[in-house]
């Protein structure tokens, strides 16, 4: 068994690349998935698809025809050929697929490092491959101990003492091209995490802001939530005329805002569009500025410099994590096998216990101390055999381990 992880991120992907490979809706993503584990070579998989990245984390039994075979997914949901797939693709397997993982749920591999959505979004990828039977305990242990190894990182380091995230870093981006957000109006369409961060810290600011969506209830209980007030969806083509503050974060497929909705004004608009693929098709006209994700990069950079110590700190915790984690897949791979040793042992026990009355050694009577006395005997003898065998495992000899104690399991 393998662990194998395709990357597609802000590192090696730009926007649009990561626009056609995005899974928005739960339909796309259970299409991708039953073809995935559909594969002879991939067991189990779960698909991460976020504003800064979609992976394909699995479980596999060949890693070269699994991976083919995802790129071959992911050609023909994208349309990018597969010469430029793999270019632009990280590929891990094995030890660094369980690395990787490990530094995306510690929130080292964002574009915001320290941010604090990514831990929900892994956790939400994993549900929702879990409770569909696209994965089970391969890819289980990997998550849970991926989580583990987070806690870790973030109660031993302050990289994420002060919480951040692309919401609040685009308030923060708004914030330093404005005078003053006091007393302004913002609209945020759309009520995903992305939205309620940005509502609650440009309500914070002193903004007077508006939640949007398809789903009017859905946006009444946000803005119930954050202390925001409701726009109905339907006036949407005059609103984003009338507000000089907009955010947007939806799962829309298509670009719910486009040139032929926007209307000259006489002030300044700030339009932040959070969203993959993204809300707002716009060709920079009318006094419109655009910032899309990729835009926010240099207040991303400064945060970076100012957790590179923690980062170091956080990066040896995982290096260990990882160990400890195949350590522990070893010692899950020999139980299964000392256990059957033991059993066999003790039937052994027993027949020579039967044996010894059938031929008159020992009066029945004494049969079931006879046999306890044999039990305990093999026990000693197996006893530093058994206690070698987990030492080893946990030094990543299992297999080897396995094969010089095959014999015992196969009498």
């Amino acid at each position: 068994m393998h662990y194998l992880n395709i990357s597609f991120s802000h590192k090696n992907s730009t926007l649009e690349i990561r626009e056609k490979l995005s899974y928005p809706d739960e339909t796309d993503l259970h299409g991708c998935l039953k073809k995935l584990t559909a594969c002879s070579a991939i067991n189990e998989a779960m698909l991460i698809s976020t504003c800064n990245r979609m992976e394909v984390f699995s479980s596999c039994s060949d890693i070269e025809e699994a991976t083919q075979f995802i790129f071959k997914i992911l050609n023909n949901r994208s349309g990018i050929s597969i010469e430029e797939l793999q270019e632009r693709a990280d590929i891990f397997d094995d030890s660094t697929a369980i690395h990787h993982i490990f530094s995306v749920a510690s929130s080292l591999d964002s574009m915001v490092v320290g941010e604090t959505q990514i831990a929900g979004q892994l956790k939400d990828a994993f549900r929702f491959s879990y409770d569909n039977g696209y994965s089970s305990k391969k890819i289980a242990r990997a998550i849970k101990s991926a989580f583990k190894c987070a806690s870790k990182v973030r109660n031993a380091t302050d990289i994420s003492s002060k919480p951040v995230s692309m919401a609040s870093v685009a308030v923060a981006k708004l914030k330093s091209v404005t005078n003053t957000l006091s007393d302004k109006k913002a609209l945020i369409i759309g009520i995903g995490e992305m939205s309620e961060i940005s509502a609650k810290h440009l309500i914070s600011a002193g903004v007077d802001v508006y939640i949007m969506n398809r789903t009017k209830h859905k946006a009444e209980k946000l803005a119930s939530e954050c202390g925001a007030k409701v726009m109905d969806f339907a006036r949407l083509p005059d609103a984003i005329n009338e507000f000089e503050i907009l955010f947007t974060a939806t799962s829309s497929h298509d670009p719910i805002i486009t040139d032929e909705m926007i209307q000259s004004c006489g002030f300044e608009r700030y339009w932040f569009d959070l969203a993959l693929p993204r809300d707002i098709h716009h060709n920079n006209k009318d006094n419109i500025h655009l910032f899309v994700i990729d835009d926010l990069k240099v207040i991303v950079d400064e945060n970076l410099s100012c957790r590179e110590d923690a980062a170091k700190m956080a990066h040896g915790i995982i290096g260990r994590a990882v160990v400890e984690f195949f350590e522990w897949l070893n010692t899950l791979d020999i139980e299964p096998m000392i256990k059957d040793i033991y059993l066999k042992a003790y039937a052994a026990a027993q027949t020579e216990s039967n044996r010894a009355v059938v031929h008159g050694y020992i009066p029945k009577e004494y049969q079931l101390q006879a046999q306890k006395m044999c039990e305990q005997s093999l026990k000693r003898f197996l006893h530093e055999m058994i206690e070698n065998m987990r030492n080893n495992s946990k030094e990543s000899n299992a297999e080897s381990m396995s094969s010089a104690f095959g014999f015992l399991t196969h009498q």
